[in-house]
């Protein structure tokens, strides 16, 4: 089976009003310039979906959401459905954030079921896992990463493009990352859980890293076994920043 092309995708979180889209649009031109080795990808807040998928029309830059309701439509105020994000112009979205799950306590079987109703809205879902620093002094990292991996990932993903990406809970907006020995050990873990789940679609899907990613220590962490991108956060707000990131992963 082919390698998965690496996948590099910046999560703005709840960040950004209208004069947010220049950052987008000079990540757009800059690979239109200069093609990226990886594909590329920001998933903005919902307010500025539509305006990204106009901005960066034409370029390789891959918008997406942050999160979707499992269902196609409904009395679900506040909420927006896989449909109505490809409708903006979405073409990805993220799930199972650490920060949905422990903020509004988001199950594994939600996640799943929102990966299928990503799937079904035409969405290429990036599907998050993560153990909190209480679970890793307890020695229970691996137990938790692949217990969530494998009760997210539904069969339905099998034939069709996705993501997973492992966020340590405690590196994410902390300045801190675990050391590349950590990293591996998780990444390759989650690859064979992911087998496990799937059988041959769990090897053909890239396994990102997130968790304080930055400029000056991207090219390390995207060199790790198993690293097949990264899921990048504040440092993607800022084009020069994501940019140099994209570009240390060749």
């Amino acid at each position: 089976m082919a390698v998965p092309r690496p996948l590099i995708a910046g999560n703005w979180k709840m960040f950004g009003l209208g004069p947010a889209v220049d950052e987008a649009r000079q990540v757009a031109v800059s690979l239109l310039a200069k093609p990226a080795a990886v594909r590329v990808a920001i998933c903005a807040p919902a307010t500025l979906v539509e305006r990204l998928a106009r901005a960066v029309e034409g370029s390789a830059l891959i918008v997406g959401g942050q999160d979707i309701h499992q269902e196609a439509s409904g009395a679900f105020t506040g909420d927006i459905s896989a449909e109505m994000l490809a409708d903006a112009g979405a073409t990805m979205v993220i799930l199972g954030h650490s920060e949905r799950r422990s903020i509004y306590g988001e199950t594994d079987a939600l996640v799943a079921a929102k990966a299928k109703a990503a799937l079904r809205g035409g969405l290429e879902p990036i599907i998050c896992v993560g153990e909190t620093l209480a679970e890793r002094q307890e020695g229970r990292t691996l137990q938790v990463i692949c217990g969530q991996v494998k009760a997210s990932l539904p069969t339905e993903l099998d034939g069709h493009a996705f993501a997973v990406a492992y966020e340590p809970v405690w590196a994410i907006g902390t300045g801190l990352t675990p050391t590349l020995e950590q990293i591996e050990e998780a990444q390759v873990a989650l690859r064979q859980a992911m087998v496990e789940a799937l059988g041959e679609a769990g090897r053909g899907a890239p396994i990102l890293y997130g968790g304080s990613v930055k400029p000056d220590n991207a090219a390390v962490i995207l060199k790790a076994r198993e690293v097949g991108g990264a899921l990048v956060g504040g440092a993607s707000l800022k084009a020069v920043d994501f940019l140099a990131i994209v570009r240390a992963a060749g």
